[in-house]
């Protein structure tokens, strides 16, 4: 029986909806995952007895090796995209790829590994209920009876009530334990043996970066017609008007006429500071070099038209690229908020962990917001561009929920691979 040389890479996990990241979800799927895997390991253990009976049974026919040799890597891949499957369904973790062929050896370590583990998780957890159950049911009935420990040297007497309760919460806490280890090592077994060759993680390196620079470049391109759009359609015309006004005072033979055209002369030049100081806001604002993030974006709160809460919960300031990918992310949704979706209200939070920043931008409006828009997909370009992943949920009748998860270092994502 053939094997498929295996390879070891370092995919990166989904992106998570934000609503899916409470730890009871979490807790939940990872039990079904284990579910899940524990009938699955059974029916790679089956399958490998029955290959390797039929590859013994028809070794000396030439044809009939062919044909085992066959049915076994035919059946390794369907497997293997099984459990690749499971993996990103119950436990947010993709290998990455189109699932191909795996050695014997993947398939024989996650079936022997996987039924174990999650036969010892699942043993655990109910005895462990069984005893807090009883334990519990004799402190509230009092019906405990005593029980003797006997150890080297210590003999105790202690009511079966809450022995029983506290040999539950061990037993239940362990199990988790052991359901969390048993979840980290599956994904470091599926990294390790059926992720991408090295050559294939280079390929599709290659062609995310390609997608991301040319997505960069038509993102810059749109920002600068829409920053001529802007100088053209109220800059210019308030100069224009602005002139107009002071050619007709500076020809006025009546003081009283000329008085009120200065005077509105003097108003639309207040007009042309405004929008010359929202254009040059609109691209780039010098608060987030001087102030930070925080100053920022409440600037961008006061000039929304509508109310805005900021939910600042980052430590330190995230790196340069970050701290402005994350402003556009919040400024764009604000904007898009307050012009198109009628929102009373947006509620910006932005939170981190070990390795991401996320910033999160809810509305109240009217939902319907399109990811394939030109301001939304633009946003999608520059977030991608850093390795982050940006999730648009505005469903019809709202509420709109904008999310962009970035590295916190910014630093793009090195794929490791080893013999």
């Amino acid at each position: 029986m053939s094997t498929t040389p295996m390879t070891n890479t370092t995919p990166r996990p989904l992106p998570r909806p934000a609503r899916a990241r409470t730890p009871a979800t979490r807790a939940a799927r990872r039990v079904t995952g284990l579910a899940a895997g524990a009938v699955t390991g059974l029916a790679e253990l089956g399958f490998l007895c029955v290959a390797a009976v039929l590859f013994v049974i028809l070794a000396a026919w030439s044809g009939g090796r062919r044909a085992a040799r066959r049915f076994a890597e035919v059946g390794m891949a369907r497997l293997v995209a099984w459990e690749r499957a499971r993996l990103a369904a119950w436990f947010g973790y993709d290998t990455g790829g189109v699932p191909v062929g795996s050695g014997v050896g993947y398939l024989a370590l996650r079936a022997t590994f996987g039924t174990f583990a999650s036969y010892l998780t699942f043993a655990g957890l109910f005895v462990g209920l069984l005893f807090l159950y009883g334990g519990v049911g004799e402190l509230l009935s009092g019906t405990s009876s005593p029980v003797s420990l006997r150890y080297p040297g210590v003999r105790l007497t202690v009511d079966s009530g809450p022995l029983g309760t506290v040999y539950g919460l061990v037993l239940l806490g362990l199990s988790a334990l052991w359901g969390a280890a048993t979840v980290t090592a599956e994904r470091r077994l599926a990294a390790y043996c059926a992720g991408p060759g090295e050559r294939e993680a280079m390929r599709r390196r290659i062609e995310e970066l390609t997608v991301t620079r040319s997505g960069v470049v038509r993102a810059v391109d749109d920002e600068r017609r829409r920053i001529e759009r802007d100088l053209h359609d109220g800059v210019q015309q308030r100069g224009v008007a602005l002139g107009m006004l002071l050619g007709r005072a500076r020809h006025g033979a009546d003081p009283a006429a000329v008085t009120a055209l200065v005077d509105q002369a003097y108003a639309e030049s207040r007009r042309l500071l405004d929008e010359l100081r929202d254009v040059a806001w609109s691209v780039y604002p010098a608060a987030l070099d001087e102030l930070g993030l925080r100053a920022a974006l409440a600037g961008v709160a006061e000039r929304a038209g509508v109310p805005v809460t900021v939910r600042y919960g980052l430590a330190e300031r995230p790196v340069s690229e970050i701290e402005t990918a994350v402003y556009f992310v919040a400024r764009e949704a604000i904007a898009n908020a307050a012009k198109h979706a009628g929102a009373q209200g947006v509620l910006v939070v932005l939170s981190e962990d070990e390795h991401t920043v996320t910033v999160e931008i809810t509305d109240d409006g009217r939902g319907g917001a399109d990811p394939a828009g030109g301001g939304l997909s633009g946003l999608e370009r520059r977030v991608l561009a850093l390795d982050g992943a940006l999730e648009v949920d505005s469903p019809s009748g709202g509420p709109t929920r904008i999310t962009a998860t970035l590295p916190r270092d910014g630093a793009e994502r090195q794929e490791r691979s080893c013999a």
